[in-house]
Formats: structure tokens, C-alpha cells, sequence
């Protein structure tokens, strides 16, 4: 019987190129996202169902889960893809602003693995996935709240591996790096308008000019996707799935080196000269 995987956000980007693979790989695939769209995706998949799911609807998760539940029966693996950006000077962004970048890229995540675990847990295996940043690895300015928001799910989700361990559920995370092809920055354009003091607005336009002259590659689609699938089949005990040369390069630095030598390279990256 073909397994069958659950993935939030599948509107575009990672998401979508996710739910494809699998496809591709002959997985039942719920792809799910706040407003259905089933012309997302090409004409032709007999395994694919698009539903609705609000991470930040606790209702909308639990219907998602019983609709996927009456369709194919239990979810093997859950992808928390959904998610929204924010790039903005911290004492400009107001308080609904960093709650709702929190509701939907950590609460959510939370809430999402809360309605699942006992699922899985009274079937005695699966996996949930948990895709944040490269952020989380290497720090950038100007995105500390979106920052924030994402380490926390790397801590919750690096606790949760070792709670759910015993029950033969995996918990894994996926970083993807930089993908300026995907919709996540202009998705998040309306949101962002003035969080940008113009007493930062020189420092902000020399860090996103940098981004001209990055050291790796950029991230894509395709890539989060493939780690999105290594995270979902790898029968070992693994925590996380690095996205993109850039993520490599910045574990490489931040694992690999002194805190002394990390930091000099983020600030020839990201400080102000």
C-alpha cells in the first residue's frame, strides 16, 4: 500500500515542489493550504487530494486530519511547511506584527504536531517534519523577529525527537537556505511596508545589495524538496536536513570553527562596513 503524507503550505514554493516528488514517488499526498487551489498542481495525479488547513485554526487542523483519515486512512508522514517572512528593524515591528509571524510559524508548527502525535503514536510509527531556515543557522540582520520565530521551532522540534523517540516517531527538521525563486518574499511585500526606519535604511540597502554577490549558490525548489524526502524516508536517527550550499556553508561555519571565527565571518557577510 502506498504511504501517505500530509504537507502544509503547498500553495507554491517548497511546498508544492515537495508535494510533486512525492507524487513522483508513487505517495498518496494531501496537499493542503489556507485557501484551495487544486489548479496548483498539473491535471492527472490519482493520489493527490487539496484541502484546506489553517495552521493557526486549531478546528481547521482536525478536519484536515479526519478528511485525510476518510480519504487514505492514517498519515505516515507530516510535513509543517506553512509559514510566513518578515524582514524588518526590530523597535519598528509592532506587537500584532511579531504575533502573527509567531501564530503561524511557531504556534502552528506546535499546534499541528499536538493533533498528530496521538495518531501516530496509537500506530506506532511516522514521521513529522518540521521546515524552518538557514536563519537558524547562520543569523542575518534585519529578520530577528522571522529569527525568532524559527529557532524556536528548532528547539521544540530537537526536544520533541527525543520525547517521541520511544514510540517509534521521528521528528526532523529541514533548513532550506536562501531561494529567491520561490513567492515567500513577495507573499510577505504588503506586510513589511515602512518596518524599516529610515534611520536603517543605508545599512539595510548595503546588506540586501550583499545578497548580489552571494558566496554559494542560490537554494531551490528542488533541493528542500529532495531534503524534505531524505528527512521522511531515512531509517537513522537524524535531526536535521541542511537545504542548499548555503546552509552547508554556514553549518560548516557555525559547527565547524571557533565562535570567534563564526562571528567574524557573519560580520564580514552582514555588519555594517
Amino acid at each position: 500500500m502506498p504511504k501517505t503524507i500530509l504537507i502544509t503550505g503547498t500553495s507554491s514554493g517548497y511546498g508544492k515542489a515537495a508535494a510533486e516528488l512525492f507524487l513522483a514517488h508513487g505517495w498518496n499526498v494531501v496537499a493542503t493550504m489556507r485557501r484551495p487551489n487544486p489548479g496548483v498542481f498539473a491535471d492527472g495525479w490519482e493520489r493527490l487530494r487539496v484541502l484546506a488547513l489553517d495552521v493557526t485554526n486549531e478546528q481547521s487542523i482536525a478536519t484536515a486530519i479526519d478528511a485525510t483519515g476518510g480519504e487514505f486512512g492514517a498519515i505516515d508522514v507530516w510535513v509543517n511547511n506553512a509559514g510566513i517572512g518578515l524582514a524588518s528593524g526590530v523597535e519598528a515591528t509592532p506587537d500584532h506584527m511579531i504575533r502573527e509571524v509567531f501564530e503561524t510559524n511557531t504556534f502552528g508548527v506546535i499546534a499541528a504536531c499536538r493533533a498528530i502525535i496521538p495518531q501516530k503514536r496509537k500506530q506506532g510509527h511516522g514521521v513529522i517534519v518540521n521546515v524552518t531556515s538557514s536563519v537558524t543557522v547562520g543569523v542575518m540582520p534585519l529578520v530577528a523577529v522571522y529569527t525568532a520565530s524559527k529557532c524556536a521551532v528548532e528547539g521544540f522540534t530537537e526536544s520533541l525527537s527525543y520525547e517521541l523517540d520511544g514510540f517509534n516517531i521521528k521528528a526532523r527538521l529541514v533548513e532550506p537556505g536562501y531561494a529567491p525563486t520561490t513567492n515567500f518574499s513577495s507573499n510577505g511585500s504588503a506586510r513589511m511596508q515602512g518596518l524599516i526606519p529610515d534611520e536603517y535604511c543605508d545599512f539595510a540597502q548595503a546588506c540586501f545589495s550583499r545578497f548580489g554577490n552571494y558566496p554559494t549558490a542560490f537554494c531551490t525548489e528542488a533541493e528542500v524538496a529532495d531534503a524534505v524526502y531524505a528527512a521522511a524516508t531515512d531509517e537513522q536517527f537524524k535531526i536535521r536536513y541542511p537545504a542548499g550550499a548555503d546552509t552547508r556553508l554556514l553549518a560548516d561555519l557555525r559547527w565547524s570553527t571557533s565562535e570567534k571565527q563564526y562571528q567574524q565571518k557573519m560580520q564580514e557577510m552582514f555588519g555594517p562596513n
